[in-house]
């Protein structure tokens, strides 16, 4: 690989001991995937913030690095294991809350903000079109390539992090041209019309394109929560970084001669959305994996008015949507019903399975995906029936 004057001074350590050890983890990196040189990103969202995943080593690895890093570049953080503020209420063991909180310190002190969200585009951290970021959240790696035209690879944690210190990533996949290219036509003849139909879509062609690129054909028009929800469901039943839709994502132009072509129908979208389902009385009804936008939860204020919720509610999103949420009085509905925001984290780095519930209602592929291998039991409703489980009578 080739480097500028200042890469070789970051690498001799000239910068302290965090930035050498970075450019180290960004060096071997590019050097497995070929990369000839590294380039500068304007951006870093970085996964692996629950305690819940990083356990007691990573909280080491974190404390280490903190000693005399700091962030180059914006960066924003993934979602933590629990509401940093309103832990207690949501039941979360006060151990785990202390090991946490240890891991936000040490993020802190590395000058990240505490965003923690898994819809960074949504909280003030949006690329533009052709940008180069380094993100490590799988669902909004694939929101930013494909909605909205920025470039980066699927980060883990660990080179998320080495590249906000260093404001560097390797040059290779995602942000190659030859790399952007559709690998599988996907022609859409189902009746994909809501957030969860493309959810329930995006899970179907996930486990069929694997690490490839879909075109999706034969859509319309897709809405931000429902490009949100698609994005999700590819990378958690697939390696999915990025698509292309017709008429919708800003790169999907010409397809590749010789493209293999798939096709996703009326039966297909049945037979995935019953498969994502368990059998079982919800007993813990949680949305916004990824995050709720706006809109979402001014849609499930409408629908809480004037209702009591009889079973655990969270709404889960990041601190920006829930500061518009209460100027826009949609908060002080949904708290009066009883359900509870769930800042900062979500049913999946929480540590729902330690809490007693067994089976959990969602509106999302991913969590349905995640939950499950965490042992629980799930059911895959839309957002209306979602809020009717949580108010249901006992």
């Amino acid at each position: 690989m080739q480097f500028t004057t200042e890469e070789k001074g970051m690498l001799s350590g000239r910068d302290g001991h965090a930035t050498k050890k970075s450019m180290e983890i960004l060096v071997a990196l590019g050097e497995i995937y070929g990369a000839k040189r590294l380039i500068p990103v304007s951006s870093v969202q970085v996964s692996g913030v629950s305690y819940k995943n990083l356990g007691d080593a990573g909280i080491e690895f974190l404390m280490e690095l903190a000693e005399d890093g700091k962030a180059r570049v914006k960066t924003t953080l993934n979602p933590a294991g629990m509401d940093l503020t309103n832990w207690k209420q949501q039941g979360i063991d006060a151990n785990f809350a202390s090991k946490q909180l240890e891991v936000i310190d040490a993020y802190r002190r590395l000058g990240l903000e505490i965003s923690c969200t898994c819809t960074p585009y949504l909280a003030g951290n949006e690329p533009h079109l052709g940008e180069h970021i380094a993100w490590g959240e799988s669902s909004a790696v694939v929101y930013a390539n494909s909605v909205l035209g920025a470039r980066t690879n699927r980060e883990g944690g660990p080179s998320a992090l080495a590249a906000s210190l260093t404001g560097r990533t390797p040059l290779y996949g995602y942000h190659l041209d030859e790399n952007r290219a559709a690998t599988v036509v996907v022609d859409v003849t189902a009746a994909v019309r809501s957030a969860e139909g493309f959810a329930a879509m995006g899970y179907a062609i996930g486990k069929v394109v694997k690490n490839g690129v879909p075109y999706f054909r034969g859509i319309k028009a897709a809405a931000l929560e429902e490009l949100k929800e698609l994005s999700a469901a590819l990378a958690s039943s697939g390696g999915v970084a990025m698509f292309h839709m017709a008429g919708v994502t800003p790169e999907a132009g010409k397809v590749p001669k010789g493209t293999e072509r798939v096709s996703f129908g009326q039966r297909d979208l049945a037979e995935v959305t019953a498969g994502l389902s368990d059998e079982g009385e919800p007993d813990f009804i949680s949305v916004g994996c990824p995050h709720c936008s706006l809109k979402e939860v001014g849609t499930i204020a409408g629908l809480l008015r004037g209702r009591k919720v009889t079973r655990e509610f969270w709404i889960c999103t990041s601190r920006e949507v829930k500061r518009q949420s209460d100027e826009k009085g949609y908060s002080k509905t949904i708290e009066r019903s009883g359900a509870k925001f769930a800042c900062d984290t979500c049913m999946v780095v929480a540590p729902v399975e330690t809490m007693g519930f067994s089976v959990v209602a969602t509106n999302s592929a991913k969590a349905c995906h995640y939950l499950r291998n965490n042992g629980l039991r799930v059911r895959f409703l839309t957002l209306d029936r979602c809020v009717a489980e949580a108010t249901k009578p006992n």
